[in-house]
């Protein structure tokens, strides 16, 4: 059930994430985060806000440095080599300057946002994850040396609600719809109560 439910679950999530950059224009991801980014202003505070948006444009300014294609590098010494460098950056324009490779650009900036706003969350939410293992793994224990059975059943459920929650968050990074920053920290606890639940219904031998 568990590797049926996490299939199924990274194909959606698979199919969502390629299709929604085609529906939309890359405006249409930039003003979400001008959006969320006053937001984010408005709740955290400027200073935070921009520490945040300038995490997300490093992240991005990284990932584009490092898949670059057309860099000057690629240049050779000869002339055979600089016309072979020309045309390939001449085909990788073509391809990724298109309006559905821009979109995709534009998503990524608006993921790599709501990640670094995540992150800031952590900061608050991890002790509470950790609790929720410790609990999970003390309940577990005592289940066993009381001789109560397990329920694997049980197991099954909470894994694969939290693998759900999981890519459920995945897709509300790309889909270019307001998110409140508290709606952000939401999935943290939910994965840490599920996380606790699955751990304390794993079997354990006495």
């Amino acid at each position: 059930m568990i590797r049926a439910v996490a299939i199924v679950s990274l194909l959606v999530l698979l199919v969502l994430v390629l299709y929604v950059p085609s529906a939309h224009p890359p405006s249409r991801f930039l003003d979400q985060l001008r959006s969320e980014h006053d937001m984010a202003v408005t709740f955290w505070g400027a200073e935070s806000a921009y520490r945040i948006l300038d995490r997300a444009m490093q992240l991005q300014s990284d990932a584009a440095a490092v898949s670059s294609l057309s860099s000057p590098n690629m240049r050779g010494p000869g002339a055979v080599d600089g016309a072979v460098s020309v045309e390939m950056a001449s085909v990788s324009q073509r391809l990724f300057g298109n309006p559905y490779f821009r979109s995709v650009d534009a998503l990524l900036v608006l993921a790599s946002y709501r990640l670094t706003t995540l992150l800031e969350w952590l900061y608050w939410l991890l002790p509470l994850v950790i609790v929720a293992g410790v609990d999970g793994g003390l309940v577990r224990v005592i289940r066993a040396k009381e001789f109560v059975q397990h329920d694997p059943e049980m197991f099954a459920l909470w894994c694969s609600l939290l693998i759900i929650t999981a890519c459920a968050t995945v897709i509300a990074f790309v889909l270019p719809v307001a998110v409140h920053p508290v709606a952000l920290a939401c999935s943290p606890i939910a994965m840490a109560a599920l996380l606790d639940l699955a751990i304390m219904n794993f079997h354990l031998r006495a």
